[in-house]
């Protein structure tokens, strides 16, 4: 393995096959079944300062994932139990003692990858992101950047529950329909072959009275048009950049001086500071779609052999919903 340089290429990444290994003392020996990919793990693959360490070389990606105990030397946990933990993207996983892992209940899903998209960190972040770091309100307009993605088309369908007018932007018409067809959006904005300003003036007409409420997973052209269009008091949700993961250059945004007329505040979201709320998170989401408020679709890709291809799927734009490898 080496680190990319823009955007990852095949020869950046090794299939390495070894023996299964044993469980440490005090650890256990986790099968993987199900592995989220993310585009926070191209970051992690850079060697830069972030909220985690850079993935070493030659070591395996980083990824959660969902699997079952091979074999265990921890008291809490037995062979046949479904966990959720941070491993990587690999068949078995050795989990060390202290690690993070937890038991998980697959009878409550209609699939056990769903701990890693509706009920997992894809959800979680939807709903804390929203209600918890944006704190909607009855009346006002969301706009969600990379809205028809896993976390975005989470968000807009939680504003609609919240009651409010929910703008998506997204790339292509099929995209867009989804939006507006499948996760009941008020309407879609189709970015691409688009200038920023073109992108502005759609939001705008949109949403005349501007935006409350800017989700943020995209950053670059998308952002600074959105930013044109905050209302004033409107907060935004930093919660991703994904047009700047592979940029050896970073631009950054570029119209921030909107902040300062609109009064606007802009907060960074981590995932990771509610852990100690998974647990009611979770439950709501449950609910809501047994309820039928909420869709849930998932993009599964099969094989360790097909991992890079499957990981480039984040950033050709060609994954339709939650994006997970299956091991088979």
């Amino acid at each position: 393995m080496k680190r990319p340089v823009g955007t990852p290429l095949r020869d950046d990444f090794q299939l390495v096959r070894e023996a299964v290994p044993d469980a440490p003392d005090g650890g256990m020996v986790v099968r993987n079944r199900f592995i989220s990919l993310d585009p926070a793990q191209r970051g992690w693959m850079d060697d830069a300062p972030s909220y985690m360490p850079p993935i070493a070389l030659g070591d395996p990606v980083r990824a959660t994932t969902v699997g079952v105990v091979e074999s265990s030397r921890n008291p809490d946990f037995r062979p046949g139990d479904w966990v959720l933990g941070l491993n990587a993207i690999e068949d078995f996983s050795v989990v060390l003692p202290g690690g993070f892992t937890s038991r998980i209940n697959v009878g409550i899903v209609d699939r056990p990858s769903r701990y890693l998209s509706a009920v997992g960190a894809v959800g979680l972040t939807a709903y804390f992101g929203l209600l918890d770091a944006g704190q909607p309100q009855p009346g006002e307009t969301l706009l969600v950047t990379g809205a028809a993605g896993a976390v975005g088309s989470m968000v807009g369908q939680i504003g609609k529950i919240m009651g409010m007018r929910v703008i998506g932007i997204a790339g292509g018409a099929e995209k867009c329909r989804r939006l507006v067809q499948d996760y009941g959006f008020d309407a879609a904005i189709d970015y691409k072959g688009k200038s920023q300003d073109d992108i502005a003036a759609e939001i705008a007409a949109a949403a005349p009275q501007g935006i409350d409420i800017l989700f943020e997973n995209v950053g670059g052209a998308v952002m600074d048009a959105a930013m044109l269009n905050l209302a004033l008091h409107a907060r935004v949700v930093l919660c991703g950049l994904i047009s700047e993961y592979n940029s050896a250059q970073k631009v950054g945004m570029r119209n921030l001086w909107q902040v300062i007329v609109k009064q606007a505040t802009i907060k960074g979201f981590l995932i990771a500071a509610y852990v100690p709320r998974f647990a009611e998170g979770g439950a709501r989401i449950a609910q809501w779609i047994a309820e039928g408020k909420l869709r849930v679709d998932e993009d599964v890709q099969h094989g360790l052999d097909n991992a890079y291809d499957a990981f480039m799927r984040l950033f050709s734009g060609e994954n339709t919903g939650k994006l997970v490898l299956e091991v088979d």
